[in-house]
């Protein structure tokens, strides 16, 4: 089904129900709980350092059981403001985060709340600064928000990835030519560990050619990715020796865990959906969601068949599609299962559209 077709088809059945009105914006604010408990968590220490981490991977997959499914006729929000000030609000609260994580264990050093506070700031690193540089990656280049956007992957570690992301993986998603989308059969831990090394291939590659254009004798100095890698590299080493191993190597654990939680979305994301050579992307190259906590808690990142058939559209515009691939939970719900792979594999065989 077309992106037209879908919203005509949508606009009718509003006329006839009449009554139904936008979801109010504020249920995304529930998306702030995750990574205010980390902040609180990194400021309090002891178990405070724990609680995102139930929350999270033992909470979150029962409320997403527990809060169901929105109801996909709903329409479109009219002011697009309150979203975007939540983008922007989780995009400048995650170095907040990050320079209590660094404080913490600058303070405390090698004790057991250090590293886990490391995975919980992970955890938010990877919601109000992957997903949200995901976000904003998608915005104009050069904008404030699309520089938000930059150096939040930077805090992450993965600066390469707005450019792998809009360049190859909306191009070829469901195909070998996009390391993310993962074949029918590829268990999540293979599949993290060569969609790391193979994005970074794939991004170099795509800046080399669009630098050759330029016809410069330098353009491999100039290279974005080399640039990221230069500037990761001194912000390690500054943080290292202004603040010590023990914060340098908590930095590096939460943008590790963070870098991970992106892989396994990306694996689920399209797990086993594949395009024949010639064949154009549509709505069954990307799974969806409608559980309402991953929703709310991910600004809308379960409705990935909309991102990809226009990723020009905020987030806050993403609808369902009827007849696409459907996980059988959100992605909360979803992630202990995708870490065992003969388990998830037996899960998804049945489910995979054939």
């Amino acid at each position: 089904m077309d992106i037209k077709r879908y919203y005509d088809q949508g606009d009718a059945h509003r006329k006839l129900m009449g009554d139904l009105k936008p979801e109010s914006w504020a249920w995304h604010l529930l998306g702030f709980v995750i990574p205010i408990s980390v902040l609180l968590g990194n400021l309090m220490s002891g178990w405070w350092t724990v609680a995102p981490l139930i929350l999270t991977f033992v909470i979150g997959p029962l409320l997403d059981m527990l809060l169901g499914e929105a109801d996909p006729n709903r329409p479109i929000p009219e002011n697009g403001m309150p979203y975007e000030a939540i983008l922007v609000a989780h995009g400048l609260l995650n170095p907040v985060i990050l320079a209590t994580l660094c404080w913490r264990a600058f303070l405390d050093g090698n004790v057991w709340t250090t590293w886990t506070a490391a995975a919980s700031t992970g955890v938010a690193a990877g919601i109000s600064g992957i997903i949200v540089a995901h976000e904003l990656g998608h915005k104009k280049p050069g904008s404030k928000r699309w520089w938000l956007g930059r150096f939040n992957l930077l805090l992450c570690m993965y600066a390469h990835f707005t450019t792998e992301h809009n360049y190859n993986h909306h191009r070829n998603v469901a195909t070998t030519a996009d390391p993310v989308s993962a074949p029918e059969g590829r268990g999540l831990w293979t599949h993290v560990a060569q969609a790391i090394v193979l994005q970074y291939v794939s991004t170099w590659k795509i800046e080399k050619k669009r630098l050759a254009k330029r016809k410069k004798s330098d353009a491999w100095i100039r290279n974005p990715v080399l640039i990221g890698l230069v500037l990761q590299a001194l912000l390690l080493i500054g943080i290292g020796y202004g603040l010590g191993v023990w914060v340098l190597a908590v930095f590096s654990i939460q943008a590790a865990f963070s870098i991970v939680l992106l892989e396994y979305v990306n694996y689920i994301q399209h797990y086993g959906l594949r395009r024949k050579e010639g064949e154009r992307q549509t709505v069954m190259h990307s799974w969806q969601s409608e559980k309402r906590w991953s929703r709310w808690a991910l600004l809308e990142l379960s409705r990935h068949p909309a991102h990809h058939l226009k990723a020009s559209e905020p987030y806050w515009k993403s609808r369902p599609y009827e007849g696409a691939p459907t996980l059988p939970s959100g992605y909360f719900g979803v992630f202990w299962p995708s870490l065992f792979p003969p388990i998830w594999k037996r899960w998804m065989k049945s489910k995979i559209p054939r």
